[in-house]
């Protein structure tokens, strides 16, 4: 039987009070949404406000676009899906084999505390269903508790986008949350490598990768995971 993949992508477009857009970041969404295509799974969208996902427009800039997200803007079914996105609070896990959440600085603002988000995550551990994040998207992990109370991520080895990254970027003082502090601050065993070079963790269903490079090889050990 084919597989279904729950992607959960940002709703938030604007970049803190600087006036500039932000959002998703294609390469983080497309990467693992042809990856879960190409192995033949089933794919379904959500964002928390449903309906069409912003695309941070520095994601669409030449040097920024890859193969896959060339291929994503040829692509009318999923161009689509991604104006068409189901509303996150309608969202049920045992309606799906895993999730992946995709990045861009937008979920650092509507997903990092998500209380909807949250319960996702806890109802897919629950079910021992693989949980993938990558680049700014491990921020959803922030208060995620298992069944004891615990923190999840208590004792995991993650990554996610770099405090050097966010940096280097010039947008440590822009952004809500640093996602290697946050990560480190509920217990969260954090590696990472150079910046903007590729890095997944793999711990028992968690998956994470570092930055927009490490979006489709952690959809890769993601399957991996589910196969």
């Amino acid at each position: 039987m084919s597989k279904h993949i729950l992607m959960v992508m940002t709703s938030h477009e604007l970049l803190g009070d600087t006036g500039n857009k932000t959002g998703m970041w294609l390469e983080e969404f497309a990467s693992p949404y042809y990856a879960f295509k190409d192995e033949g799974y089933t794919i379904t969208l959500a964002s928390p406000m449903g309906g069409q996902v912003p695309i941070d427009p520095n994601s669409l800039a030449d040097d920024a676009m890859t193969d896959d997200a060339i291929r994503y803007t040829k692509d009318e079914v999923a161009r689509s899906a991604m104006s068409s996105t189901i509303v996150l609070e309608d969202v049920r896990a045992d309606e799906f084999d895993a999730v992946f959440y995709p990045g861009g600085h937008g979920p650092l603002w509507d997903l990092s505390d998500n209380t909807h988000s949250t319960m996702l995550i806890e109802d897919m551990i629950k079910a021992q269903k693989p949980v993938g994040a990558v680049c700014h998207a491990p921020i959803v992990l922030k208060e995620v508790k298992r069944a004891d109370g615990e923190f999840f991520i208590n004792g995991k080895t993650v990554t996610g986008f770099s405090n050097s990254e966010e940096e280097a970027m010039k947008l440590t003082e822009v952004v809500p949350y640093l996602v290697e502090d946050a990560l480190i601050s509920k217990g969260g065993k954090y590696e990472s490598t150079e910046d903007f070079g590729v890095k997944v963790c793999v711990d028992g269903l968690l998956v994470t990768g570092q930055n927009p490079a490490s979006s489709g090889p952690a959809a890769q050990a993601l399957i991996k995971v589910l196969s």
